[in-house]
């Protein structure tokens, strides 16, 4: 075959620099952007934080520059001239620049900001865990290596609860090879040994023994406290069932006073771990707000999370038309790149502020009533009514939060799918679930309501809801069961 050249004429999407950048700063949450900014400010020379004291600062600069000419006061005598024709070449090699010059510490409006006090506040500590807490009660016991050696293998089988999760013939197990002449009793020794230590009820291998370390860590004089070991000991297996008519009959105790001894019981931890095991607390930043000002809900940017940015005029101001060479090339790269910084900035937004107005539109019976007044709600809708594309509102709606009179919320949360109702229309999943709280809440302690009658409950309003799907509703509130649910009155 003989080479040749040949024309093609075809149509093809590309994305843009531009266009990339502007979705990837789409997505990102405000501490994201806030870092993206930061990355930005130092790579780029063109790119500034618009404080609004740039300009005061030039003007006081030039007042006082004016009053230094006017005045004819001589002050050498007072200050140290640190100018270079007086700065010695070298300093002695036993000496520092402390030792020549003295440095004053210098007091900014920066220093006395608020967020200079609330950057000690976040500083990376280490989270304290339960083992740490043990292992600290150990150092403090007088025991023998041999028995810390043990202490030490039962502690890292602990959960997150503080329940032994294997057995003592596994703990023996890992410290044989280790240990000579140990046996099953010197393990359930150390065992006990960490059952005293805090907090109460650390090292049991099962809820029973949980609660029963509790009361016997209680004052003697504990009301209903004997009834309760008794209950606890004995009829475990019956308080789990909720079967307070067996046990009744079997302790020989009225309602009330059953009522009394299962309220002691219910005051103990049964997960004793979780007292230790710090979680790291994550704020949440609003990226708006909402608001309603004389009856009208109002959306407005929280603009503490949407950074200012302008173009330094200094460097801009050095670039040249006609030179073609590469430092006024970087000049310009730079300055174009800060200009789409700003334009992908300001696009977001006005995407953000045009999204969530949707949104409140569509959401306003849940502003003013609740979650029972939610209105189904999907993504394609907004996108339909904004002629944007889905992906892109799934991308604004993504780690974002708005702040309302009834709390802050992810905007992902105002979107739900729907189910039909007897009388033609819809209703929404979260509504649904509103309801279902609603009637946990307000049933009777000794005979909840099952999913059955929950189902047929909704159903008398007009909403056709499968059980499994009020079980699943149910579940996803980590709500248990009616069985579960059952209480003494």
């Amino acid at each position: 075959m003989k080479p040749s050249l040949q024309l093609r004429i075809g149509q093809s999407l590309t994305m843009t620099p531009q266009l990339q950048q502007a979705i990837r700063l789409l997505q990102l949450s405000s501490i994201e952007l806030q870092a993206e900014v930061q990355e930005a400010l130092e790579s780029n020379m063109m790119l500034e934080m618009d404080d609004g004291e740039s300009e005061q600062k030039t003007s006081e600069d030039a007042s006082n520059q004016t009053e230094k000419s006017k005045s004819d006061i001589d002050i050498t005598d007072n200050v140290t001239d640190l100018s270079k024709d007086t700065m010695p070449d070298e300093l002695p090699v036993d000496s520092g620049w402390d030792d020549v010059y003295e440095s004053t510490p210098s007091y900014t409006k920066a220093s006395t900001d608020k967020s200079v006090y609330d950057s000690f506040e976040n500083q990376n500590t280490k989270e304290k865990t339960l083992r740490d807490h043990l292992e600290w009660q150990l150092n403090l016991a007088q025991i023998s290596d041999t028995d810390k050696v043990i202490a030490m293998t039962i502690i890292d089988s602990l959960d997150d609860d503080g329940y032994l999760t294997g057995a003592l013939e596994d703990v023996l197990a890992a410290v044989v090879d280790d240990l000579d002449d140990v046996g099953i009793e010197e393990v359930e020794a150390v065992l006990r040994l960490i059952q005293s230590m805090g907090p109460v009820g650390v090292g049991s291998r099962d809820i029973k023994e949980c609660l029963s370390l509790q009361l016997k860590q209680c004052d003697p004089d504990t009301f209903r406290l004997e009834e309760a070991i008794i209950l606890i000991n004995n009829y475990m297996d019956l308080l789990a069932a909720h079967d307070y008519k067996q046990i009744m009959r079997k302790m020989k105790l009225d309602r009330e006073e059953l009522t009394e001894v299962v309220g002691l019981i219910q005051s103990m931890n049964p997960r004793p771990g979780n007292q230790i095991n710090d979680s790291r607390t994550e704020y949440v930043t609003p990226d708006v707000y909402v608001k309603k000002v004389k009856g009208i809900w109002k959306v407005d940017l929280n603009s503490d999370g949407i950074p200012n940015l302008r173009i330094n005029s200094a460097y801009a101001n050095m670039i040249r038309r006609a030179d073609n060479s590469k430092d006024n090339n970087s000049l310009k790269s730079h300055l174009q790149e800060a200009r789409w910084f700003i334009k992908s900035i300001r696009s977001r937004s006005e995407t953000l502020l045009r999204v969530t107005t949707c949104i409140v539109e569509r959401q306003r019976a849940f502003l003013e009533y609740g979650e029972e007044a939610m209105k189904p709600l999907v993504l394609h809708d907004v996108a339909e009514t904004l002629g944007m594309h889905e992906s892109t509102i799934s991308r604004v709606t993504t780690r974002k939060y708005m702040h309302t009179p009834r709390g802050i919320f992810e905007l992902k949360y105002f979107f739900s799918s729907h189910v039909g109702t007897s009388y033609g229309g819809v209703c929404s999943s979260t509504a649904i679930r509103a309801l279902i709280k609603k009637l946990i809440s307000a049933e009777t302690p000794d005979k909840p309501l099952s999913d059955s009658k929950i189902a047929a409950i909704l159903e008398d309003q007009g909403i056709n809801v499968a059980r499994r799907t009020v079980a699943k509703y149910r579940e996803a509130m980590a709500i248990p069961p009616s069985n579960e649910r059952k209480r003494l009155t």
